[in-house]
């Protein structure tokens, strides 16, 4: 009876160990810091009258800081929300009546995304990911010159579409994880003149690679 009861209480306090420890790491929220390049498709609409072909408005491509929030509803459920500052983006004609390449101007854009994720191994050390969520990005503080007719180009404000991620954490130490994660946005906008004529369309979909080091606080 004694080495029952030694041994019941042996494995409750194994028990309330291994819980413990497992507790250490299980809070609902993660915090990121990861360095992300971007790479736009660069795909957009000819402009004839100009000699402008199909997909040759570019924008260039960039490494950007990712800061993104993530919070665990479930073990295997969450969401996450990645910002970052503002970013300037340059533009570039790669061919049309003037030959090319042409830098024609440059705008702003703060493109914050929101996700949900399943995530599919809870509690291990390797921690893959999917995400699928909407992308919003203010565009703003346009300053792009037409060549050849020299009339600015005016673009939408604002570009909402889906977005679509994975990636995985793997834990380094308690609490602590590195990170990669792939993320793709459908971002886009309208170019028009100054009298309100659409000019093109340009489709930037940009592929963002990333990879930094998360936090999860414990509880």
């Amino acid at each position: 009876m004694k080495t029952a009861v030694l041994c019941s209480m042996a494995l409750a306090m194994g028990a309330g160990v291994i819980a413990g420890a497992a507790r250490a790491d299980d809070g609902p929220w993660e915090v990121r810091l990861r360095a992300v390049f971007l790479d736009p498709a660069n795909k957009s609409d000819a402009v004839p009258a100009l000699a402008v072909p199909s997909d040759a408005i570019h924008i260039n491509s960039k490494v950007l800081p990712d800061l993104d929030f993530e919070y665990f509803v479930t073990p295997n459920w969450s969401a996450e929300l990645i910002l970052t500052y503002p970013q300037t983006q340059q533009v570039t004609l790669e061919k049309s009546a003037l030959g090319g390449p042409t830098p024609i101007g440059s705008f702003k854009h703060l493109p914050p995304i929101l996700t949900a994720k399943y995530n599919f191994l809870p509690g291990q050390d390797f921690q893959p990911y999917v995400g699928v969520g909407v992308n919003i990005t203010l565009l703003y503080d346009d300053n792009i010159i037409v060549p050849v007719v020299n009339d600015k180009l005016y673009i939408k404000s604002w570009s909402v579409g889906p977005a679509a991620q994975v990636g995985f954490d793997y834990k380094i130490a308690p609490q602590w994880y590195v990170n990669a994660d792939v993320k793709w946005a459908l971002l886009g906008t309208y170019l028009d003149l100054s009298n309100g004529t659409q000019l093109s369309a340009a489709h930037v979909n940009p592929f963002l690679f990333g990879v930094g080091v998360g936090y999860r606080f414990s509880l």
